[in-house]
């Protein structure tokens, strides 16, 4: 049984997510997604899928990307 490292809560079902050198267990995929996925720059929402890197600043869209000067950013070719 493992105890999550955001809530604390211990769960049988827990898993554990290795990003880097950093290891951390979680009972609940919404627990890792606010411990561990990025912020947008410009909105903070938390970018749970692919998003967009600009000047080493992730935005969580090209919208987003392009309201902090980056108007390069497109979400379609």
């Amino acid at each position: 049984m493992g105890t999550c490292s955001l809530c604390g809560n211990e769960y049988d079902k827990s898993f554990t997510i290795q990003k880097g050198g950093e290891s951390r267990v979680f009972d609940s995929f919404e627990c890792a997604i606010q411990a561990m996925a990025p912020v947008c720059a410009h909105c903070h929402c938390r970018i749970i899928g692919h998003g967009v890197e600009a000047g080493g600043v992730f935005y969580c869209c090209a919208h987003c990307a392009g309201k902090a000067g980056h108007q390069e950013i497109r979400d379609r070719a």
